[in-house]
């Protein structure tokens, strides 16, 4: 893997110096690490797939990326710890911003609760709810030293009670409530959900088996968006919920309980 061009100058605050996103081989985690590789920004890219994460990463910010693969299942405690001394070893124990961007779908084709198998909904629990507030945990000291941002990658699907997707829709509405709870109990760490709205990617194909998704833009649609939140000053979005694909971002006063485009 190609590291930032020696001497490069890191990039200005508010911008993130030092980042870790999961989910990062391919789809919406690939676009943002590619973002953030592009500005300068020093990442470490995490999925299961060492080889997956591995081709993608090298390609990112242009060929001369700043982004560093970490593969790893994130259900997996031994992981989560090695990102930790990652972080400590790479940026001096300084995380400015972590992604929880990765996620499972569960069965596909999208089963009706009552035909859900308890295992299949613990496993969607344990990814998208569990084993993100584990990886928090694991990172906080890192977060707390640096920027404190933690973005959540949330979906539609949290509010929208669409028939086939309920256990996703629930493991997404408890990881919200999970990122409001921080935003209230730690005053050093600055979280953030995000909607990134439908997309074109392997996951949401996978809800539609068979259907053609084409009418559904790519990642890389959201770009315009990442662009601004992370310029944005880390506290200014704490607790907030905001639509990538939505009309407007922007962080209103506190009294409101969401930004606008928020859902």
């Amino acid at each position: 893997m190609s590291a930032a061009p020696s001497g490069a100058a890191p990039p200005p605050a508010p911008w993130p110096r030092h980042a870790v996103v999961t989910g990062a081989s391919r789809g919406l985690g690939l676009e943002i690490v590619d973002l953030l590789a592009t500005a300068g920004t020093r990442t470490l890219g995490t999925a299961r797939n060492a080889a997956a994460l591995e081709r993608a990463l090298a390609g990112t910010g242009g060929g001369e990326s700043s982004a560093e693969a970490v593969a790893g299942d994130l259900t997996d405690a031994g992981h989560r710890r090695r990102l930790r001394r990652e972080v400590r070893d790479r940026f001096g124990g300084a995380l400015d911003l972590l992604v929880l961007n990765a996620s499972t779908l569960g069965p596909s084709p999208l089963p009706a609760l009552l035909d859900l198998d308890p295992e299949d909904f613990t496993a969607a629990l344990r990814t998208n709810l569990t084993e993100q507030l584990a990886l928090v945990a694991a990172l906080a000291p890192a977060l707390r030293a640096g920027q404190g941002r933690i973005v959540a990658v949330s979906s539609d699907a949290a509010h929208g009670a669409y028939p086939g997707w309920g256990a996703y829709g629930a493991s997404k509405i408890g990881l919200e409530l999970i990122i409001r709870t921080l935003a209230a109990e730690e005053p050093e760490l600055h979280p953030l959900i995000v909607d990134p709205g439908d997309l074109r990617t392997e996951m949401h194909q996978a809800a539609f088996p068979g259907e053609s998704i084409d009418d559904r833009p790519l990642p890389a649609v959201t770009r315009p968006f990442w662009t601004w939140a992370f310029a944005q000053p880390p506290e200014a979005a704490r607790g907030r919920r905001i639509r990538a694909q939505g009309d407007a971002w922007t962080l209103p006063d506190r009294a409101a309980p969401d930004a606008a485009g928020a859902s």
